[in-house]
């Protein structure tokens, strides 16, 4: 692979490795020193190979390159040379002598760590996510920016100033204890959930950004499931539900980006790997005496990827999504149990249930409405979309709502001139 197409994957793949095992040792407070000299490796690595061509082992040579200007980062300043080998309890007072431990081992350790570090209560979801994107998984600004579809510079105050609630909370860079782990997965596991949702329902149209946003918060629950003091029920259950959502992304929109619901989807664009991985870890997921929300939303995306309308299918997910709305509820999830209401009891039912939620402000009510409408109403279902439309705010959906009104425009047009024929 050639310098321009090697470095940016290595950039995304090593640059998370290495600011994660230097933060593991200097701790949170010297996360920027980290990442100075990471850039400065990845600066090396482009004028260099640049100029004599891409080593042999391009890996190797960012992990000697990083460690070598860690080392002399400690001697040229060193009182923080001190305060590490303090914090450190370190023997050996020489920088030469510090160990940098970029093994498989130490990398995973490192990442699991800071996993609990940036998943931390102290800071928002939002600042979670961000700092996930930025330490965890190697994003840049821009990118990131682009996921939460902003600008760099409120995505750069906001991982500033994530770093300075974690500075002033103290919190500390190390493996988490069995009680932190009981006290904090539930945490961590939302914060990976919320990582994935970014991706899997995003707004953003750049489709590479939003599988790799996937894929990142299905590595870092993989590690998670990897580590022997994390591997809980949940863990799996939860990356059981990325596994079954995952399998179906290619087949969710159109060329145009427009959603394809879910009884259109193409079952062939499914794939079947991802779905049998998902049941894999839902069997994992079911030891233990607990059943997490992502427990149920697992079974409810296995459900899903048996494309078979049966009576049995939308009862098991009608009464999944009975138990997830007792046990969390979400006004997202009692919208998305009407589909299934409408399947085992009829849409009359179904609409019942939908306008008592009175989501008034979200335009997936109104376009369920619209669906639930159609055949029944539909002029109260043309209404709905209309409604739709308008508080869409992506152009996928916007199109997709289009769509929807001009298909049922039709019909009610070709019945009327159907009518209109047989009058005359």
């Amino acid at each position: 692979m050639e310098e321009r197409i090697l470095l940016p994957h290595l950039f995304r793949t090593e640059y998370r490795n290495i600011v994660g095992v230097l933060c593991y040792l200097f701790g949170i407070e010297h996360i920027a020193v980290a990442e100075d000299i990471v850039s400065d490796t990845f600066l090396a690595a482009t004028e260099v190979w640049g100029m004599q061509g891409v080593p042999e082992n391009p890996t190797g040579w960012l992990y000697t390159v990083a460690k070598n200007k860690t080392r002399n980062y400690l001697k040229r300043h060193s009182l923080f040379e001190k305060k590490i080998s303090a914090d450190l309890s370190y023997t050996a007072p020489k920088a030469e002598e510090l160990d940098i431990d970029l093994s498989h081992k130490n990398i995973a350790d490192s990442q699991l760590a800071m996993i609990f570090t940036v998943c931390n209560p102290c800071i928002s979801n939002e600042s979670q996510i961000a700092l996930a994107l930025n330490l965890l998984c190697g994003f840049g600004i821009q990118e990131i920016a682009d996921a939460f579809l902003t600008n760099k510079e409120v995505i750069y105050k906001r991982l500033n100033r994530a770093k300075e609630k974690l500075k002033e909370a103290r919190i500390k860079i190390e493996q988490p204890t069995v009680s932190e782990i009981t006290s904090r997965l539930e945490t961590v596991l939302t914060t990976l959930y919320l990582l994935f949702s970014e991706g899997y329902y995003s707004v953003s149209q750049n489709t590479t950004l939003r599988k790799d946003l996937c894929a990142e918060a299905m590595r870092l629950t993989h590690l998670l499931v990897e580590n022997e003091t994390t591997n809980k029920p949940a863990a799996s259950a939860l990356l059981s539900l990325m596994c079954f959502h995952s399998s179906r992304f290619d087949a969710r929109t159109n060329e145009n980006g427009e959603t394809i619901l879910y009884e259109d989807q193409d079952e062939a664009l499914w794939n079947k790997e991802l779905i049998d991985r998902g049941a894999y870890f839902l069997n994992k997921a079911s030891t233990g005496n607990q059943v997490s929300k992502f427990h149920l939303e697992a079974g409810i995306a296995y459900w899903h990827t048996r494309k078979e309308n049966t009576d049995e299918k939308w009862e098991n997910i009608l009464q999944l999504y009975n138990n997830l709305l007792i046990l969390e509820y979400s006004p997202i999830a009692a919208l998305n149990r009407t589909f299934a209401v409408a399947k085992t009891r009829g849409k009359k039912e179904a609409i019942q249930e939908a306008e008592k939620l009175k989501l008034t402000t979200n335009h997936f009510y109104y376009s369920l409405l619209g669906h639930l409408y159609t055949d029944i109403d539909d002029k109260m279902a043309l209404q709905h979309f209309e409604t739709a439309l308008k508080l869409a705010s992506s152009n996928a959906d916007k199109a997709t709502m289009s769509k929807n009104i001009n298909r049922l425009i039709a019909k009610t047009t070709s019945i009327f001139t159907y009518n209109t024929g047989m009058c005359a």
